[in-house]
Order: C-alpha cells, then structure tokens, then sequence
C-alpha cells in the first residue's frame, strides 16, 4: 500500500537577506515584515529588538547585555497527502538557535513559536465564516479543527519530526481582547507571573485538537502576558535559555504587530483586559500593514479550500474519522 500522510521539512534562515517563497503564506509574521522598499531594514529592527530582549532576560553573567544572540530558522512541513509526491504546504513555524558569544557556542532553542497553517486559515475565514452566514447567533460547525489537529498531532509524532527536532514544539501567541486575565500567585523566574483567563477562547479550544495545552505568563519586562501552547510540561521540560528564545522572538513580534497591547505604556494589573483600541502605547519603528493581514487570511484560505481541502476530500474525511 502506498504511504499517505508523509512529511517532508525544508527551512531557510530568517536574516535581513529572507525573502519569502512563493508556497510562505503571506501572512505569516516573518513573511510579512520582509516585504516592500522597508523590508532589510525591518528585519535588521525586528532582530535587534530580539536580541536586546534576550540580553536583558538572560542577565545573569551577561554584564554588557551582549553575551547573546538569537539566530532564527524558518521551518516549512509539506504534506503528500497521497504519497505521489504532490505536496500541499501544510504548517510553517520558527526555530530558534542561542549564540553564546562568551563560550561560543551554538545552543538549540525551541521549534514553534510562530504557528502559521493554510488549512487554519480554511477553517477560521471560510468554513466558519461560512457556516455562520445570514444565522442569528454564532455557533460553531460541528468537527472544527479535528482534521487540522490530527495533521498536526501526526506530524509531531512523525519519524522526520523526531529526526530533526530534540523537543516537542511550544507555539506562543497573543493573549484575546474578549477575555479577562487575573494574576495568581505562581511566578517562574524566566516566564514571570502566570495569568489565568476567565473563560475559555475558541483558539484554546483549536489548539486542545491539536493535543496543545495553553498557559499564559508575562515575563519580566513586558508589559502584557503571552500564551504558551505545549505538550507535557512547560516550566519543567524546557531551560531557561530555550524559555527566553520564544519570548524574545514572539513578544518582538507582538509589539510590531499588536503594539496596542505588547507596547502599551503602563504594565497590565492582575486582573487584566488586553484592549487594541488603547492609544497610550508606543509604535516600533518597522512598516506593518495588519489590514492586508487579515484580507490574505481569507484568500489563504480559499487556497487551501481549492488545492487540499476539496480535492482530497473523501481521503481526508476517511483519515481524520480513522486516525487514532
């Protein structure tokens, strides 16, 4: 029997020299800093600001503030699903490498952090947009995010997964603006003081299919909590320096990309609604256009509709009702 579901991983390197591929989805954070006339210039910015922050969570034995320096590695998974060799891009995520410039070596960071997916696209701005029109209230389609969260759980639990990565993945999002968070007791010396939502979000609820449990903290020096998607065990599994490559590298990208939230002036209290409608924050100085951002999700999404979605339909309903 031929061989379906296989996985294959290519990755390029997330420098001021990074220019997407034609099969990047555009929206993607990286992908969409590295555009336009600004786009070296972006990437030089944003990958400052990353290595600043690192310096400044790694402090100790790091007097200067330079002992280190964060190199990212963009990981693109296809999928065949037919095992003919016509793959589909399927996930997108980042790797992070630690230079220690004091004892010059190359440390492993995590694999995740940024989570991009055509088929997320599909299911969030055509299948659920879909679904709700013209109804009265919001509801969601019955199996949302079951195919896509068993893709996932597959490709981790993939032989070419465990070949190129020690760990499992740990992606790091924002927190909801529809949410309320309250500061509890428990403080991690890297992650900082965890949070705790007041109600679950439909992206939990995406996420827990695709076996991620969340947890949300606001590291020292930042201004707002982050949410911490992983497997097993967060503040255990992972050191301190693997910790402080996704912060650095995801809470720069949050500040360019929600600046109402991650750059705002004043710290969130302990009980804590992020607002992206608060004008006392700060811009970066790197180009962004979040309107495009959220018109090229849906035209993803028609993509994946027309390339994977539909013509592998009654594959893909057998597989997802039968995987395990």
């Amino acid at each position: 029997m031929e061989k379906r579901f296989t996985f294959s991983i290519n990755s390029s390197s997330l420098d001021e020299n990074y220019h997407p591929s034609d099969s990047t989805r555009i929206t993607t954070n990286f992908a969409n800093l590295a555009r336009g006339e600004q786009r070296q210039q972006n990437l030089r910015n944003a990958l400052t600001m990353i290595d600043n922050s690192f310096n400044a969570l790694a402090h100790w034995d790091n007097p200067k503030g330079n002992r280190y320096s964060v190199e990212l590695e963009i990981i693109s998974v296809d999928v065949d699903v037919e095992g003919q060799g016509h793959s589909f891009p399927s996930i997108e995520v980042l790797k992070t490498y630690i230079v220690d410039h004091k004892t010059n070596q190359r440390i492993e960071g995590i694999v995740g952090n940024n989570f991009s997916s055509y088929v997320r696209d599909y299911d969030f701005s055509v299948l659920l947009l879909n679904h709700n029109k013209d109804k009265p209230s919001f509801t969601i389609p019955d199996n949302f995010g079951d195919l896509h969260g068993k893709l996932f759980q597959h490709f981790v639990a993939s032989e070419i997964y465990q070949a190129h990565f020690k760990k499992p993945p740990v992606i790091c999002l924002s927190v909801s603006d529809n949410k309320i968070y309250h500061q509890t007791e428990n403080q991690h010396p890297v992650l900082g003081y965890e949070y705790l939502p007041n109600e679950s979000s439909l992206t939990e609820q995406y996420f827990k299919k695709m076996s991620l449990q969340v947890r949300y903290f606001m590291p020292p020096n930042s201004v707002a909590p982050l949410a911490f998607y992983f497997f097993g065990d967060l503040l255990n599994d992972y050191t301190n320096l693997e910790l402080i490559s996704t912060i650095s590298t995801m809470e720069t990208f949050q500040k360019i990309y929600r600046p109402e939230i991650y750059n705002a002036n004043a710290a969130a209290g302990k009980c804590y609604q992020p607002n992206l409608q608060n004008l006392d924050h700060s811009l970066t100085q790197i180009v962004y256009d979040r309107e495009e951002r959220s018109l090229l999700a849906t035209k993803q999404g028609k993509f994946a509709e027309e390339y994977f979605i539909k013509p592998y339909q009654t594959i893909l309903e057998q597989w997802s009702a039968n995987y395990a």
